[in-house]
C-alpha cells in the first residue's frame, strides 16, 4: 500500500515533465536586457524571421552556435533575418562585453534570468534545459521551430546547414509581396 501512495503522485507529475512545447504557437513578448541598460523587444522585429538563442557565455556548444548565427545574420540579414541572443547564466551581464567582443556578434546580445527563457520556450519546469536553446519565429510572430542543445537531429555535425535550412525555409515562406503600380498601358509594374 505504501508503494502505491508514492507511485500515484509521481504518475500525476509525469505529464508535466513530458509536456513538449506547442508548435507552432504565437510568440509571447520577449524583452532582452542589453548592456547599456536598454531592452530589445522581439516585437520590434515583426515582419522579419527571428532566430532567438538562449546561451551560457562559457558553453562551447553555445559559442559554436553563436558563430553560426553570426554568419547567418551576415548572409541572410539583407533578406529579413534578425538574430537575438540572451545569456541566462548567473552573472551574465558581467560577461557580455567580453563575449560580444570575442565572438564579434553582429546582432543584439543581452541577458535574461533563466526562468524567462524556460517559460518563453515552454520548456518543462521539472527538467534542466540543455544549452543552447534555439527558436525560430516567422514573419507573423509565430514560433515555428525550436531546438534544445541535446537534439541530435539538429545539433550535429550538420548544425550550421540545419540552421541555414531552417532560416531559408522561413524566409521563402513569408516573403512580403512586392508592390505593383499601374503603368500607362494599364499593366502592373513591379517595384523593388
Amino acid at each position: 500500500m505504501v508503494k502505491h501512495r508514492l507511485i500515484l503522485p509521481a504518475l500525476a507529475i509525469l505529464p508535466l515533465v513530458a509536456a513538449a512545447a506547442n508548435l507552432p504557437r504565437k510568440s509571447p513578448e520577449l524583452a532582452i536586457n542589453l548592456q547599456d541598460g536598454k531592452q530589445v523587444l522581439l516585437s520590434q522585429y515583426k515582419g522579419k524571421v527571428v532566430a532567438v538563442c538562449f546561451i551560457l557565455t562559457t558553453c562551447p556548444h553555445c559559442q559554436m552556435t553563436i558563430g553560426f548565427l553570426t554568419k547567418a545574420q551576415k548572409d541572410f540579414g539583407p533578406r529579413g533575418l534578425q538574430v537575438l541572443a540572451s545569456a541566462i547564466e548567473e552573472g551574465a551581464p558581467m560577461h557580455l562585453a567580453g563575449f560580444i567582443q570575442q565572438f564579434n556578434t553582429t546582432f543584439p546580445v543581452g541577458s535574461n534570468d533563466p526562468m524567462t527563457a524556460v517559460e518563453w520556450m515552454q520548456h518543462p519546469l521539472m527538467l534542466i534545459p540543455h544549452m543552447p536553446l534555439l527558436a525560430f519565429v516567422d514573419r507573423q510572430g509565430n514560433i515555428r521551430a525550436q531546438f534544445e542543445g541535446d537534439d541530435e537531429k539538429f545539433f550535429n555535425d550538420q548544425q550550421e546547414q540545419n540552421l541555414r535550412n531552417q532560416i531559408e525555409a522561413l524566409l521563402k515562406e513569408g516573403a512580403p509581396a512586392k508592390k505593383t503600380t499601374a503603368t500607362k498601358g494599364g499593366a502592373p509594374k513591379k517595384q523593388s
